[in-house]
């Protein structure tokens, strides 16, 4: 009833990884207005966190900010990489096309 038997039968043996990387999300992280919006999320973050810095979430908030400023500027994927793929957002776009 719209999926078919082959669809559910690959993502059955699909990594993790690989799954993931073929998403929309996947795509749009690591394009380049993905990592512009990583860059840009990580700074509010940073600049929430510095506004609160005297609060424990004001902290936290901005230890967070460093993964997506990061992941923007180093060009990786963390997600990619914690379920078992490749960090760098060239390889995943280079292989998930």
């Amino acid at each position: 009833m719209g999926i078919s038997l082959s669809l559910i039968v690959a993502n059955i043996f699909m990594k993790n990884h690989e799954a993931f990387n073929q998403t929309d999300f996947s795509k749009f992280l690591n394009s380049i207005n993905g990592r512009i919006f990583r860059i840009s999320a990580g700074v509010v973050f940073l600049v929430i966190g510095f506004i609160y810095r005297d609060h424990a979430l004001g902290v936290v908030s901005m230890i967070w900010s460093v993964f997506p400023i990061s992941a923007g500027v180093f060009d990786i994927c963390f997600i990619s990489a914690i379920l078992g793929g490749p960090l760098s957002g060239d390889e995943i776009r280079s292989k998930y096309k």
